[in-house]
């Protein structure tokens, strides 16, 4: 029973940054309790991408291991807005926003865990049901000079850049989710540390057992600096076509890879140094190791026959130029011609800032028909056919 249960513990352990504590996680386990395990995700966009999946597939072998997993959708904290990595006090979102939002999360997890053995639950559940006087009680068992250690607010401090009241009041609300739920482990990325250690700190204020903190490691976006994020434009999205995802898998450096099949396929890093050592030696080719990644990747969170489908393509476009077989977009009716290029590649290529556009075409990275565009102010006449080529490796067609 032991060696089984050093075992679990191992798995859990496996690709983690911080088990806060380790010693908690083995007893709680040896216990033999069916543990709750929480994750929260505020749905401050429509769609998740491969970064979330990090997280998600520690929480399925959770789930695997029959212990109740729990995804907690935070509609009223999305409200307020993490500050999480802010700068600046984040724009609230209004609630038809947030209902918009979290229409499809389900579906989207649904590619990680089973979706019969999901708890999902609401944090507006019990959050919208606190008095004026339960709110004051609660801010009363945190102090003020705790919060503003936290990185975000103390860099904020001595730049002498503002931090709104509500903001102050977000990893409480964070915190309290783990009350409210009885939580026995909270997952969450490394830059939810500090939330994730107000909820174990409220759970003991509130006379329960602390919850163990697991935090995994963050994967970084395309351009390989910061985490993946669809306001960076720098993400794979879970719903996007599966070609799509397979060539920016495609895109990305030869170092990012890597951390890529570390972080998403959790590769040993033994087999990780010897591939390096044969490409230094000239025995092997990154480009195949990239494409077993890309295939591997995206069999795993959408399907094998997509991930043949995506493979076939993409070989049909970059290494035999079958243009033909471009991922084809249907330009909307209303569309203008011209159009601005930054448009444009809003409307087909999934870029959703006019900066990243711009870094994107004075980058010489856009080539319409064979054409490098450059200018970040020209417009575009489209047709039917016409094939628009960013990067190394996305090709994208015009629909008739």
């Amino acid at each position: 029973m032991k060696k089984d249960i050093n075992s679990i513990i191992k798995l859990l352990e496996q690709g983690t940054v911080q088990v806060i504590p380790e010693q908690e996680l083995r007893k709680k386990i040896e216990s033999g309790k069916r543990l709750k395990v929480k994750l929260g995700a505020d749905p401050t966009a429509p769609d998740l991408h491969l970064g979330h999946t990090v997280v998600l597939s520690k929480l399925k072998q959770f789930q695997d291991l029959g212990h109740e997993v729990i995804f907690l959708i935070g509609d009223f904290t999305a409200r307020i807005g993490d500050p999480t990595g802010r700068s600046k006090t984040r724009l609230l979102l209004s609630e038809k926003e947030i209902k918009r939002n979290t229409k499809t999360y389900f579906e989207q997890v649904s590619k990680v865990l089973d979706p019969k053995k999901i708890t999902v639950r609401y944090n507006s559940e019990w959050l919208d049901k606190l008095t004026s006087k339960d709110i004051v009680e609660l801010c009363a068992k945190v102090t003020l000079a705790r919060l503003i250690e936290r990185d975000d607010f103390a860099r904020r401090i001595s730049k002498n850049q503002p931090i709104g009241l509500h903001e102050l009041l977000y990893p409480l609300f964070q915190g309290y989710d783990s009350v409210a739920l009885h939580a026995d482990i909270e997952l969450g990325g490394t830059d939810q540390t500090f939330n994730l250690l107000i909820g174990r700190y409220l759970q003991e204020q509130y006379g329960q057992e602390p919850q163990v903190v697991i935090t995994m490691p963050l994967l970084e976006g395309l351009n390989g600096k910061a985490k993946m994020s669809k306001s960076l434009s720098n993400a794979i999205g879970l719903n996007e076509p599966a070609d799509q995802a397979f060539g920016k898998l495609m895109s990305i450096s030869d170092d990012l890879m890597w951390r890529y099949l570390q972080i998403l396929l959790n590769t040993p890093q033994d087999e990780i140094s010897m591939a390096q050592e044969r490409i230094a030696a000239g025995k092997m080719n990154p480009m195949a190791i990239k494409k077993d990644m890309a295939y591997i990747i995206i069999e795993k969170f959408w399907s094998k026959k997509e991930a043949e489908k995506a493979r076939k393509m993409f070989e049909a476009l970059f290494q035999e130029r079958e243009y033909t077989k471009a991922h084809t977009f249907k330009m909307p009716k209303d569309t203008p011609n011209p159009i601005w290029i930054v448009d444009l590649l809003k409307i087909v290529a999934d870029i959703t800032s006019s900066s990243e556009a711009k870094r994107l075409i004075e980058a010489g990275a856009v080539t319409i028909d064979n054409k490098v565009i450059t200018d970040f102010k020209a417009p575009i006449k489209w047709k039917p056919n016409m094939i628009i080529k960013i990067g190394k490796h996305r090709i994208l067609k015009i629909g008739s």
